[in-house]
């Protein structure tokens, strides 16, 4: 979205300095790789990177105003914005691009499942409204993310946005709710994840509430206990979501949905005034991957999506890479990598799916969950000890590779079947030497481990 100059001005707070070389509306960029000519340039900072060493380059690339907080990386003769803090101006630049947004938008958090769910959500919506979704790209949730997918939008392309919404600090959601202003929310639930940077689970919580800060109707997991305390509050009742054996309680009452895949292949949807139910065939595994898929089938409903082209959708749905991938190694041996990151509640969803896989053995390597603060020892105490129960052999490496092992010592798996790795290599090495092609392997962990390191040495 272009955002014209003088909203551009006011939304940052910013001086408009060599006022006559500015251009009349904004194409922001942040990127001098990929800039164009005509573009803004929005001198960012990183962790290894400070975008105002750029700003020549940018310049030399065609841009023709640039976004600095420093007002020595000016370059002469060309027209600059100079803000406070070039982050907070990039998302007051996408919260202006929101207000030209005339579509619909949607936006997911939750501690576990919203990329799958926003993957999804995206492709259902394609029976509606065709190529004219914009989704956020892999999980770019953050505060550039969410800013980049905002500042992208056009009315010309786009009838709905899909915006996946990360947290890692407290009130991260809320301030990314106030750029993008969503009419629809969905929770997918509130779990474990970041309890180190966000402080507690009552943190956690308000934390992802802010979903609804701004009055956005309601998606919400009835099997998620903050989301059953917490739904009073809200303005309007929420439509709920669920995936399991059985059925949630049900409030038939005026204003209550339900949307649920019950068992296998049973997809409810009820109301106070009817219950429709359909038969489905799911293509991809997993109670939690239904639970995303009940979620996403939910946000479209209340986007007025009809069922019925929504349930012939279901079928072509594809999982996003990284999240329970299928990989046929030469020696026949069959590895699950679900290691695009780790929470505790999704490495046990990752688990109870895992141990349904036929094979002779079921072998799972485990490496450690980040950011889970004083609870790190007793949440991998506790997925070891799940993992006990559904695997054969347990490979741990990681920082909390000790704890994994207690835990599924604790559960009943004997310590020879526990088998400790310092590296990715040590661990391929091992799958090698003691796994038969009629074995499974589940690799899942964080990010930061890089576990695609041992299905590459596998290849090798």
């Amino acid at each position: 979205m272009n955002v014209p100059l003088e909203l551009a001005v006011r939304a940052t707070g910013a001086t408009l300095l060599d006022a006559h070389a500015a251009p009349s509306a904004l194409r922001a960029s942040t990127d001098t790789r990929t800039i164009e000519p005509g573009d803004t340039y929005v001198a960012l900072r990183g962790e290894r990177f400070d975008g105002h060493d750029f700003t020549a380059e940018a310049v030399r690339r065609g841009a023709a105003m640039l976004v600095v907080d420093r007002p020595e990386a000016r370059v002469s003769g060309v027209s600059a914005m100079l803000v406070g803090e070039t982050l907070a101006a990039y998302m007051a630049l996408a919260g202006a691009a929101r207000e030209l947004f005339g579509g619909q938008v949607i936006a997911i958090t939750g501690s576990a499942g919203k990329t799958t769910t926003k993957a999804f959500l995206a492709q259902l919506l394609g029976a509606a409204y065709g190529d004219r979704v914009l989704a956020t790209p892999a999980n770019e949730n953050n505060e550039i993310g969410t800013s980049r997918l905002l500042l992208r939008a056009t009315n010309e392309a786009h009838d709905v946005l899909v915006v996946e919404i990360g947290a890692r600090h407290f009130g991260d959601v809320e301030a990314l709710v106030e750029i993008a202003r969503p009419q629809i929310g969905i929770l997918t639930n509130v779990g474990d994840a970041h309890l180190e940077i966000v402080g507690s689970r009552g943190r956690l919580e308000e934390t992802k509430w802010g979903l609804f800060a701004r009055g956005a109707r309601a998606v919400l997991n009835a099997f998620d206990d903050a989301s059953c305390r917490r739904a009073a509050r809200l303005r309007e009742r929420p439509h709920w979501f669920a995936a399991g054996a059985r059925l949630p309680a049900f409030d038939s009452g005026a204003g209550v949905r339900l949307t649920a895949l019950a068992g296998e292949t049973r997809l409810v949807d009820a109301d106070a005034d009817r219950i429709v139910e359909r038969e489905v065939v799911l293509p991809f595994p997993g109670e939690h991957n239904r639970a995303n898929l009940a979620a996403a089938f939910s946000g479209a409903l209340e986007l007025g999506v009809a069922l019925e082209p929504l349930v012939k959708k279901i079928p072509d749905l594809r999982l996003p890479q990284g999240r329970y991938d299928a990989i046929e190694l030469s020696n026949g041996l069959r590895v699950i990598f679900d290691a695009y990151n780790a929470n505790a509640s999704a490495t046990i969803a990752a688990l109870d799916t895992f141990a349904r896989e036929p094979a002779s053995r079921r072998i799972a390597v485990l490496a450690s969950m980040a950011e889970l603060g004083e609870e790190s020892q007793a949440l991998h105490e506790r997925v070891g000890a799940h993992a006990a129960g559904r695997v054969d052999v347990l490979l741990v490496c990681g920082e909390y590779a000790t704890a994994f092992a207690r835990g599924a010592r604790s559960g009943g798996l004997a310590a020879e079947r526990i088998v400790p790795v310092a590296t990715n290599s040590q661990a391929a090495g091992w799958l090698r030497d003691h796994a038969r092609a009629d074995d499974v392997v589940l690799l899942k962990g964080s990010r930061k481990y890089r576990l695609e390191e041992i299905v590459e040495e596998l290849r090798r």
